[in-house]
């Protein structure tokens, strides 16, 4: 384990502005324009959180155990459903489904994403990543990529997959609909993220952050957070990549070396996303979701 006694820091001093409450299991983060939303696995539901009042503002039934991700895009926010085997579309206006779409989730910690002219979920273990037509609501695609593939990000023109069973990513061309490149990272990775020139990547089985540079499909730094084990998280944005961890709320990485400058310490974590001048972190064991505004002091 590498030692972050020099930039860790008690739980009690990260400076959280709010702290929602949202009963059941809320676990998944999505940033729009219009607010924060949450996904509730035991409530079967979405949560729309409001910027101005910190609260609550919408609840909406989607299918039986919402799970797998959250993804913004196309007017909407996309919630793959576990336990109804669809994938349901909710209008960021009225807060309300407006297509249910067929499908089945390659597995519960997995993710999707939107950008590059469509929706992208992985259906099955075998490595099938579905593109999903936000125009017609269906899917228009079915790419092949290494079996084990789970989560996939968009960024730098390309949709980016992270393959836990085989310790690479897949760099997928959405105009070819292909894989391009696969690069070995570290072991187990699970969750992506696209920002900061750069692809990041949270390795489950070491607690390290592999830095992909997209122009040459290269793993540039490898950055240990500390935190192996499954779940966390990980995220791009206000000029630092950050990683979640049960018991670990809290990791800030500078990109420009490459290090560790800020770690928080103590109960909570699981899932984040960067938006609206803060960090949203969802810890689902303690039922509530923390803003915490940026930069951090």
């Amino acid at each position: 384990m590498p030692d972050l006694s020099r930039v860790q820091r008690p739980i009690e001093e990260l400076p959280i502005a709010a702290v929602i409450p949202i009963p059941g299991s809320p676990d998944w983060v999505g940033i729009a324009p219009q607010g924060v939303w949450i996904s509730n696995k035991a409530a079967n539901s979405l949560a729309r959180i409001d910027l101005a009042t910190n609260r609550v503002a919408a609840t909406t039934p989607v299918g039986r155990a919402p799970c797998s991700g959250l993804a913004v895009g196309f007017g909407s926010v996309w919630a793959p459903s576990c336990g109804a085997a669809r994938l349901e579309r909710v209008d960021l206006r009225t807060d309300a489904v407006v297509a249910s779409i067929p499908t089945t989730v390659a597995d519960s910690e997995g993710g999707i994403a939107a950008g590059e002219g469509a929706v992208w979920m992985f259906a099955d273990r075998q490595g099938a990543l579905l593109r999903v037509d936000p125009t017609t609501n269906a899917v228009s695609g079915r790419i092949a990529t290494a079996p084990g593939s789970y989560a996939p990000a968009v960024g730098a023109g390309s949709v980016w997959a992270t393959c836990t069973d085989g310790d690479l990513v897949s760099r997928i061309d959405p105009r070819a609909d292909r894989v391009i490149a696969e690069i070995p990272v570290g072991p187990t990775p699970r969750f992506l993220a696209c920002g900061e020139g750069a692809v990041w990547i949270l390795n489950q089985g070491d607690g390290t952050v592999s830095r992909i540079d997209p122009a040459s499909n290269q793993v540039t730094a490898t950055i240990a957070v500390g935190t192996p084990g499954v779940g966390g998280d990980v995220a791009v944005g206000s000029g630092f990549g950050w990683t979640t961890a049960i018991d670990v709320p809290l990791t800030q990485i500078d990109p420009r070396t490459n290090t560790v400058v800020a770690q928080y310490v103590g109960r909570g974590g699981d899932a984040l996303r960067v938006g609206h001048g803060s960090v949203w972190m969802c810890s689902f064991f303690l039922q509530e979701v923390w803003r915490v505004p940026l930069p951090l002091p």
